[in-house]
């Protein structure tokens, strides 16, 4: 089976950083992709950062050029460096993997890590 585990939220002031961590550890395919989903309250989980299988990166508009995602392949580690976060960045933010290719695979995700961004 496979396991991931968060870290790295909590309590930010506006234009603040924090930088999340996530680490997969099990049965993790050669082709898989994760990334960072988050949610929050009366709002759908949304993608916020994410790896392709194939290495490209997507982000959210809202985040682009604040945030940046990266990855250690061989540890299976993935990290969301948040820069200059503002409120609306406040939600529960979930770690996520994708283990197999993009037609077949199975979803993963963390137990989330509550980011709150407040003065």
């Amino acid at each position: 089976q496979v396991q991931l585990v968060e870290s790295g939220g909590g309590l930010v002031q506006p234009g603040g950083s924090l930088r999340l961590s996530c680490a997969a550890s099990g049965n993790i395919f050669i082709l898989n992709a994760m990334g960072w989903y988050r949610q929050a309250p009366g709002k759908q989980r949304e993608l916020v950062a994410a790896f392709t299988s194939i290495g490209s990166t997507n982000y959210a508009d809202s985040v682009k050029g604040r945030f940046t995602i990266s990855r250690d392949n061989a540890k299976n580690t993935v990290y969301l460096q948040m820069n200059s976060l503002k409120p609306e960045d406040t939600a529960v933010y979930y770690c996520n993997l994708k283990n197999g290719n993009y037609r077949n695979y199975v979803d993963y995700w963390g137990q989330g890590t509550q980011v709150t961004v407040s003065s």
